[in-house]
């Protein structure tokens, strides 16, 4: 290999790297979103039936003014839902996922920061990115092929998400031979598929999918060994906030899982995530900034 090839090589493997002192942006769009430090996606559920939040923000006035919030508390990304992904959630329509999400992509145009859209459904996809949203979170990690095409076609980052079977059953008997490893190969090949379908890595950020098809020993394991995923070479995406398996540890219902889930945020953040996905946005935040500052990362 010659000297420009093993400084390419160099270069990318810097970029690509969450473990790396050199910076990395993930494409979003016309956002280029610095890596360099941890990052914060601010959740915005539209929808009734959400295990959080379900009918706080299903009007599109609500939802818009709490994503406007979320910014000014701090939040790099916006992901709104349309459909609730709970344990036991009974899937929606198209055109009623629509209704709930179009009128506040829509409101939220030209907003400081990426707007992402949390769907599986290659339609809502396709109207999201005509509407300018610059990510699509996908549960399905886009093995529907029009899913693929939609975001392929786009110019927007992507999630690729893990799960085991379907909200309506997934919780019923998880089982895995080893958690991390099996998670990990699945993502692989997703990323691989993704690039094979023309999306860049610079566009693509993998979540392991806490909740999704696991026990509480199965989400233990994997946010201990979360660092696994750092070598797939793309930023990870990890979403705790609020989840049961917070409220088995500490016994609070969802409405006092506040301290536990930014404990958990910092906890994944330290074992390599790039993007924690929270409800609280704020005290994620500050909780953020004195990590970064006892690690010498500064202050933003």
């Amino acid at each position: 290999m010659g000297i420009e090839e093993r400084v390419t090589a160099l270069f990318r493997s810097s970029i690509l790297d969450p473990r790396s002192s050199i910076l990395m942006f993930l494409h979003c769009g016309e956002f280029q979103l610095d890596l360099s430090r941890p990052l914060v996606m601010g959740i915005v559920n539209a929808t009734p039936d959400s295990f959080s939040d379900g009918g706080q923000h299903s009007q599109r006035d609500a939802a818009v003014a709490h994503a406007q919030l979320l910014i000014a508390e701090g939040a790099d990304i916006i992901d709104i839902g349309g459909e609730s992904t709970r344990p036991g959630a009974q899937p929606v329509g198209v055109q009623q996922e629509l209704e709930r999400v179009m009128p506040v992509i829509e409101c939220l145009r030209g907003a400081p920061v990426p707007i992402s859209i949390d769907t599986c459904k290659p339609q809502v996809m396709q109207a999201a990115i005509a509407a300018g949203v610059q990510m699509v979170n996908d549960i399905n990690a886009l093995q529907n092929h029009a899913a693929m095409h939609a975001v392929a076609a786009g110019n927007v980052a992507v999630c690729l998400m893990h799960k085991q079977g379907d909200p309506q059953t997934m919780q019923a008997q998880p089982s895995y031979q080893d958690v991390v490893v099996e998670i990990c190969e699945f993502l692989r090949g997703r990323i691989a598929a993704a690039e094979d379908a023309g999306i860049g890595r610079e566009r693509i950020v993998v979540d392991p999918g806490f909740g999704f098809g696991k026990t509480l020993e199965h989400n233990l394991a994997l946010l201990r060994r979360l660092e696994k995923l750092a070598g797939l070479g793309v930023p990870i995406l990890a979403g705790l906030s609020r989840k049961s398996m917070l409220g088995a540890l500490t016994g609070q219902d969802v409405e006092h899982r506040v301290h536990a889930s930014v404990a958990a945020a910092l906890l994944a953040v330290q074992r390599g995530a790039n993007i924690v996905r929270v409800h609280d946005v704020r005290a994620t935040v500050d909780a953020l900034k004195i990590w970064q500052a006892v690690n010498g990362s500064g202050v933003s």
